[in-house]
């Protein structure tokens, strides 16, 4: 999908005329138009201000690989209000009430590393013996836990962290074992255990 079919996508999913859109970023219906169509493209500020306003990344706009969300609903957790145990354990019990009668598998996700730091860690590798990034990456994404659920016929990428558990409604159905979303690549584990 080019960027300009992304752009429509994500425009008419946010509910919104080129006219519209036009106004919100202070520039012509033509514009839009002209981006939509891949014949222009938005600078760097219309960009960023285009993500926020179409709710989609700036990464999703620019990567050929990513699918688009549906819809995406973030809401706070407190951990603390279920009984004494494994992080884990707490955020499957999360996922499983917020979606009862799904199907709910549980996902190992990792953040791909950029290619600049690819090439960092291949400078930084031969002398460390290990990946920077990937060491970073760990350490950004610790005590996220990834699931991916199909209710009817939608399905969900689910996040959970010690704060929050956020839900992207995707637009493709993922069937493969191994997938990316984004600049996460993820191995479908199987169904969650329940305890």
């Amino acid at each position: 999908m080019t960027l300009g079919e992304k752009l429509k996508t994500a425009r008419k999913n946010s509910g919104l005329t080129q006219e519209q859109l036009a106004v919100k970023l202070g520039v012509s219906r033509q514009a839009i138009s002209k981006w939509e169509s891949d014949n222009g493209l938005p600078d760097v500020e219309n960009l960023r201000l285009l993500s926020k306003l179409l709710g989609v990344s700036i990464d999703y706009l620019l990567d050929d690989g990513n699918t688009l969300d549906v819809a995406v609903i973030r809401e706070a957790i407190d951990l603390s209000l279920y009984d004494k145990g494994r992080k884990k354990v707490k955020k499957d019990k999360i996922v499983r009430e917020k979606y009862p009668d799904a199907e709910i598998r549980t996902l190992i996700g990792s953040q791909v590393p950029t290619k600049g730091e690819k090439v960092i860690d291949i400078g930084l590798g031969i002398l460390l013996a290990f990946g920077i990034p990937d060491l970073i990456n760990g350490v950004n994404n610790l005590g996220k836990e990834f699931y991916l659920v199909n209710q009817g016929n939608k399905q969900f990428l689910v996040v959970v962290t010690d704060e929050f558990i956020e839900s992207r409604q995707l637009a493709q159905a993922i069937t493969e074992k191994k997938f990316r979303i984004g600049d996460f690549s993820f191995v479908d584990c199987g169904p969650i255990v329940y305890a």
